[in-house]
C-alpha cells in the first residue's frame, strides 16, 4: 500500500473516530397532541433570542445554537424565523375550525448540518428544538402550552445527500417538510411522527 493511500485510509479512520465522540441521542418529540378540531391558526409568531449562539465555523460540529448554511451569509436569526414560521405554517393548514388563533413559537435550538459536514461526514443530525403556545388570536388567552417540541431528523450527507440535490431538495426543503409534519402531528392533523435515533452532530 502507498502512503498516500495509507494516510488517506488513517485520516478516514481518525474522522469516524472523532465524529463518533460527537455522537448522541436525538429525537422528533413532544409530550402528547392538543385538541385543535375547533382552531383555525390565522398568525405564526417566530422569535429567535439573540441569546442563542451563531456559528459560521465550517467544521464538522459547530458548537452554537444556531447552524445554518444554506441562506446567504447575513442575519441567521432572521433567516431561521422566516423558515420557522414557513414550515409551522404549513403544518398548521389542515386547521380550519371556527376559533382564530395564533401560534407563538420561541426557538432554542436550529442546528443544521455544515457543508464540511454534509459532504464528509458518514452521518448528521438537524437538531432543531422550540417552545410553542396557543392563544386565542383575538382574547390572548392561552389554549395550549407552552410545549416543547424537538423535531430533529437525520440528516442526508455524501453521496445520498447529492443525490437528494439532484432531485431538487436541500436541507431547506428536508428541515421544512420534518418540522411541518412535526406540527400537523402535535396539533392533531396527521400522523404521529415522533421517534427517537443515535447519529453524529450537536
Amino acid at each position: 500500500m502507498r502512503l498516500r493511500d495509507l494516510f488517506i485510509r488513517l485520516s478516514s479512520l481518525l474522522l469516524v473516530v472523532l465524529l463518533a465522540a460527537c455522537g448522541g441521542q436525538f429525537r422528533t418529540s413532544y409530550d402528547a397532541p392538543v385538541s385543535s378540531a375547533n382552531w383555525r391558526v390565522t398568525d405564526v409568531n417566530v422569535s429567535v433570542p439573540t441569546t442563542l449562539t451563531v456559528s459560521e465555523a465550517e467544521v464538522f460540529v459547530p458548537n452554537a445554537d444556531i447552524v445554518w448554511r444554506e441562506d446567504p451569509a447575513g442575519d441567521r436569526y432572521a433567516q431561521v424565523a422566516a423558515l420557522m414560521e414557513n414550515a409551522i405554517r404549513k403544518g398548521a393548514a389542515g386547521a380550519k375550525g371556527s376559533r382564530a388563533v395564533q401560534l407563538d413559537v420561541t426557538m432554542m435550538r436550529f442546528h443544521a448540518m455544515t457543508w464540511k459536514a454534509e459532504t464528509q461526514a458518514p452521518a448528521g443530525v438537524h437538531n432543531v428544538e422550540f417552545m410553542i403556545t396557543v392563544r386565542d388570536a383575538r382574547t390572548g388567552e392561552v389554549l395550549a402550552g407552552p410545549d416543547q417540541i424537538e423535531a430533529s431528523l437525520r440528516a442526508m450527507t455524501g453521496a445520498e445527500m447529492a443525490a437528494a440535490r439532484g432531485r431538487g431538495e436541500t436541507q431547506k426543503s428536508q428541515i421544512s417538510a420534518h418540522v411541518a409534519r412535526t406540527i400537523a402531528g402535535w396539533l392533531g392533523l396527521g400522523a404521529d411522527p415522533r421517534t427517537e435515533f443515535s447519529s453524529v452532530g450537536a
